[in-house]
């Protein structure tokens, strides 16, 4: 997740005046707070999900929608609720987000079927829209210029804590829990969501809107229609039918969509993803390489605990172990490679973290018949662990650095809008290779759910080999557009370590 900090503070009295200095303090742990929810609810969800459709009696595409409807409405409302922060206050448009993601997390902890969950995902997903661009902006029109490294460093260490120990702690509650403590991973939102509301309301002292600036309503509408129905499209393969005429239909409606979606950025003069920034071409090699290693990347992280507790037996406290490598790789290499990026420029780091997250998915490929969790599974995700942690900062470097000064905090946007999508396409798309393999396999049942049965596993094994399998050709992809971009030193360096590790945990 990439919060994009503001690029110029509040102006009125002075030059920080959105609290008094004694508050700052208090800004920074709301800020904490509202990361906390995403990052919490993020993690905890995936190892939930086998249990979400036990209790719910969901299917393998209802599944994909509980983590679709979510990505769906961030990803293509992020950059909206950026703007509607500056436009109607950002405080005041942060503290809306975290009110409706609460709201929306009781009524997911409530659900009573899976199309009601899948609702209240997509409600979560406009209320993280809305709360997560203004974590960073936050803290950024808070402090002055020489106290704002440390605390966006205590914000950054923060959020690797939280998302270290999210799927530890959802991981012991639904291994001793029932089939519905689930739905504790989504209460425990109220709580934090009301403590970081309430310090919000008693320490800002002011929050100024700037009614000059314009949103991109129409923008926001059909990028999250367009998306919406492409995604649609791609999850319309569970039995086995992996492209059909109603399926077409619905993804030649979505193209339509984000044609016109691209014609409204052209010609609005307020855009929410300027294209001209695609003008530039290191800026576009940037976004294609982070598009292919996190639509990887998400694809592992949705459909690993599925595969494991599902088709294994293994409990999910086991399962959460396999998410530790990425934060603790992450944040012991992040520096050492964003350094060297600085050094060298992004495009060798890009080269090598990419070949080895190939390594890392074609390892887990051969090895996942095998049923080894710990002797197999673990290597292999701690290799995903090193190469997430080689590509994280360069990928925001490359970002940064391929445009202009005044344009980093959009082009920031941008990419992390960008990846976002990359995570919603890959979970649908890959959803349907895993439902034709699985079948094709002789499995009886679903990809996910829990059973017994020797074809079960058998099966569950193919199919998730099958996108192992390619997830680890795009990270090749990846390598081989890094290295012959014609980039490497050439990309200024520049770079926000603590959006590079909130991009990653998340």
């Amino acid at each position: 997740m990439t919060d994009t900090p503001a690029t110029e503070p509040i102006t009125g009295s002075g030059p920080y005046t959105l609290c008094a200095p004694e508050a700052r303090k208090y800004i920074l742990f709301a800020a904490i707070l509202a990361s906390g929810l995403g990052f919490i609810d993020g993690s905890m969800v995936a190892i939930a999900l086998p249990g979400m459709r036990d209790s719910l009696v969901a299917t393998l595409v209802q599944a994909q929608w509980i983590s679709n409807a979510y990505m769906l409405t961030l990803s293509a409302l992020i950059l909206v609720g950026g703007a509607i922060g500056d436009r109607f206050g950002l405080a005041r448009i942060f503290a809306g987000g975290i009110a409706l993601f609460v709201l929306a997390s009781i009524a997911c902890a409530l659900a009573p079927t899976p199309q009601f969950l899948i609702v209240a995902r997509g409600l979560q997903g406009i209320g993280a829209a809305f709360m997560v661009p203004g974590s960073l902006a936050l803290i950024s029109r808070a402090y002055p210029p020489e106290e704002r490294g440390k605390a966006i460093g205590i914000w950054a260490a923060s959020s690797a804590i939280t998302a270290a120990l999210g799927p530890i702690i959802g991981g012991l509650a639904l291994t001793f829990g029932d089939q519905d403590t689930w739905r504790w991973i989504f209460a425990i939102n109220l709580p934090l969501g009301g403590l970081a509301l309430y310090v919000l309301w008693s320490k800002i002292e002011q929050d100024p809107a700037q009614p000059e600036r314009g949103v991109d309503f129409p923008g926001g509408i059909l990028a999250t229609l367009g998306l919406g129905l492409i995604a649609w499209a791609l999850t319309g393969a569970e039995h086995g039918n992996l492209v059909d005429a109603k399926s077409l239909a619905i993804a030649g409606a979505g193209i339509l969509a984000l044609g016109a979606f691209l014609w409204v950025e052209a010609t609005s003069p307020h855009p929410m993803m300027p294209l001209g920034l695609f003008k530039n071409r290191r800026f576009t090699i940037a976004n294609i390489v982070s598009f292919f290693i996190y639509f990887s990347f998400s694809t592992i992280s949705m459909y690993l605990p599925m595969a494991v507790v599902g088709g294994w037996g293994i409990t999910e406290i086991e399962t959460s172990a396999a998410y530790a490598p990425l934060s603790f790789f992450i944040a012991s290499l992040s520096g050492v490679s964003g350094k060297l990026a600085d050094r060298y420029g992004p495009a060798p780091l890009l080269f090598t973290g990419s070949l080895v997250l190939a390594l890392g998915y074609g390892s887990l490929a051969a090895v996942v018949p095998t049923q080894n969790f710990w002797g197999a599974v673990m290597p292999a995700m701690c290799l995903q662990g090193i190469g997430m942690a080689l590509v994280v900062a360069p990928l925001s470097t490359a970002v940064m650095g391929s445009v202009e000064s005044h344009k980093t905090g959009t082009a920031s946007g941008v990419n992390n809008a960008v990846t976002r999508m990359a995570g919603l396409i890959s979970v649908a798309a890959m959803g349907s290779v895993i439902a034709v393999t699985y079948g094709a396999a002789g499995g009886e049942g679903s990809f996910g759910e829990a059973s017994d049965l020797a074809s079960h596993a058998t099966a569950s094994n193919a199919a998730f080999a099958r996108f192992a399998s390619v997830a680890s050709v795009l990270c090749i992809i990846s390598a081989v557009i890094s290295l012959f971009s014609g980039t490497t030193g050439h990309w200024r360096p520049k770079k926000d370590k603590a959006a590079d590790l909130s991009n990653a945990l998340s």
